[in-house]
């Protein structure tokens, strides 16, 4: 048990939750815009990522990364976005977790910006070649897309960027400081051995990205 449950610390419901961090402020409240305007259509298509959050109907979780070319996720019209599913490794989490409960939420980065564009609504899955096509990269279309009905869109602070100095070249890790991707999936799986999941893993990022 947490010490915050031992210590009666723990905030249990919305109430408790502002009093303890005070009122939201006025900018704060009113920035939340129902629909796309420019800004936010201008930094989507400077935006070759995002992170897709959602949940599956019993409340379980997850975030997605998504990448492309700057510009990659379609807007389809003012309260609509289209998102190709590149080639990955057909967990499809997100797509089950639409399928049980629609609602999802979206962080645009664009490098170099500190502030991101938060965008939160309803999803859905599409395999209609005519939305399809126009979305296709390298040659390749995509086998699906998610189809998002915005109901809040809104810019946040860069604070957090800030304070990670995610685009600080200076702060970058080297690469040998971290075990590859191959390494981990044979030591965390032990069903192939390193050298053979490193060239699987090296492999797929060079060809098939698409």
């Amino acid at each position: 048990m947490g010490l915050d449950v031992e210590t009666g610390e723990r905030i249990e419901n919305s109430q408790d939750l502002r009093a303890h961090f005070g009122p939201i402020s006025t900018l704060a409240e009113h920035k939340v815009q129902r629909q796309l305007d420019h800004f936010c259509r201008d930094f989507i298509a400077l935006s070759p990522f995002l992170v897709l959050s959602s949940a599956d109907g019993l409340g379980n979780a997850d975030a997605s990364p998504r990448g492309d070319a700057p510009g990659f996720v379609q807007v389809l019209d003012d309260t609509t976005l289209l998102i190709p599913d590149r080639r990955g490794n057909n967990r499809v989490d997100s797509f089950a977790n639409v399928l049980a409960s629609p609602g999802v939420g979206l962080i645009f980065f664009v490098p170099g910006i500190n502030e991101t564009l938060r965008v939160n609504g309803a999803a859905r899955i599409t395999r209609d070649p005519a939305l399809l096509e126009p979305l296709a990269a390298q040659g390749k279309v995509p086998a699906a897309a998610l189809m998002v009905e915005i109901r809040e869109a809104f810019f946040h602070c860069g604070k957090a960027l800030m304070r990670s100095r995610l685009w600080d070249s200076a702060a970058q890790v080297e690469r040998d400081r971290f075990p590859t991707l191959g390494r981990i999936i044979a030591e965390q799986t032990r069903k192939i051995d390193v050298a053979a999941a490193e060239t699987l893993m090296e492999e797929g990022y060079r060809t098939r990205l698409y």
